[in-house]
């Protein structure tokens, strides 16, 4: 008994073309046979959903399921006589997948994993004559405080430009080559192999889709041609140590006229000697004296953008405190800063007068505890 095509592929009946090829992709890819090898109840599910398929992407075959359901591919029945078609008008019977036969859906399916594997382009277009250059890579080593203010770093580096000569596109004439004649621009032709529709680069332009009878002769019909370049990379204020910047575009030209490639930035920052980051806010070590903190006071900091600031510390506080100062952290990329935090510590003095030592032995016998302070 045939089964609901729409349930099979878990749609709607007035689902989409788009909403159904979605979700056949998803199905067919979860039971395909490679990857449940051996597994009867897959290879059926694998069945059903490409027979599920076969009727909903053709608008004829769909439309004859609407009106009539199974019966419409019973064979020889009488709605499908009653309904003007003479027998069964697809066939004599169950739809059964083939993939030496109509390959649209399993394209479409291989199209998909190519460009999930990098490999983009598709069948029957001509993406794949539209080759991509390469992306490149480098890594800049800034201070912290160019990732407080920003800067901007200068690269120098040899890669692939386009040709001015040809302007990319590889001729000797400068103008666009014509499509290839035998893949009709594709860059590759089919061939079958039992099953499987294999793609291979065409012989006659080997994969560039473009037939070039005169090169050009600078790049020798390539297209682009090695020189040295200088990048200027604008490193935002407050940037993370570790981020990676894209200058889209910017990477090596690509063969023929193709789409350039990217440059990626990996930015370092050194560590600070004086300040350590913890996400936008800042940390700083500030050692007092023992008057100060049982006492409180006021000191003087100098923070990131090099400017003074007083700070005022309150009467007991404790080694190892942390003090807050707001916005004085690190741009936060919203048009707000982090915050400061100066962490105390505490200087022992090595040698102690003898009134010191005096004032430090009426103090500890002050003391209600057993234990002194000391």
């Amino acid at each position: 008994m045939n089964k609901n095509p729409y349930e099979v592929l878990g749609v709607a009946r007035d689902a989409s073309d788009a909403e159904i090829k979605k979700a056949y992709h998803k199905l067919v890819m979860k039971y395909h046979p490679d990857r449940n090898p051996g597994d009867k109840n897959a290879e059926e599910k694998f069945k059903e959903v490409n027979n599920a398929f076969d009727i909903l992407k053709d608008p004829q075959k769909r439309a004859a399921y609407d009106r009539f359901g199974d019966a419409a591919f019973a064979g020889g029945n009488g709605a499908s006589a009653g309904a003007g078609f003479n027998g069964n008008p697809f066939g004599n019977g169950n739809f059964h997948f083939n993939m030496g036969g109509d390959m649209g859906g399993m394209e479409d399916i291989l199209r998909e994993a190519m460009r999930g594997f990098g490999f983009g382009g598709g069948f029957g277009d001509n993406e794949h004559a539209q080759q991509r250059g390469r992306d490149l890579l480098d890594e800049v080593v800034i201070d912290l405080k160019d990732a407080y203010f920003g800067t901007t770093h200068t690269i120098k580096f040899t890669s692939a430009v386009k040709c001015e000569k040809c302007d990319g596109n590889g001729t000797s004439d400068g103008k666009p080559a014509p499509k290839c004649s035998t893949c009709g621009g594709t860059g590759y032709v089919h061939a079958r192999q039992g099953f499987f529709a294999v793609e291979t680069p065409c012989p006659e332009c080997h994969g560039l889709g473009k037939k070039i009878d005169k090169k050009c002769s600078q790049c020798d019909g390539s297209g682009t041609v090695n020189k040295q370049r200088t990048l200027d990379v604008k490193i935002p204020a407050g940037i993370m140590d570790g981020a990676r910047l894209r200058m889209a575009g910017m990477g090596e030209a690509a063969p023929n006229g193709g789409t350039p490639g990217d440059f990626y930035i990996d930015v370092r920052v050194r560590p600070n000697k004086t300040f350590e980051r913890v996400g936008n806010d800042l940390l700083m070590h500030m050692e007092l004296d023992f008057p100060t903190l049982a006492m409180g006071g006021e000191i003087e900091i100098e923070t990131i953008d090099d400017k003074q600031l007083s700070v005022k510390i309150p009467s007991g506080t404790q080694v190892g405190e942390r003090l807050r100062v707001r916005g004085h952290g690190m741009p936060n990329g919203r048009g707000g800063f982090g915050d400061l935090y100066i962490e105390i510590g505490i200087t022992i003095p090595k040698k102690l007068s003898e009134k010191q030592k005096k004032a430090l032995a009426e103090f500890a016998g002050t003391k209600t505890s057993k234990k002194s302070w000391f």
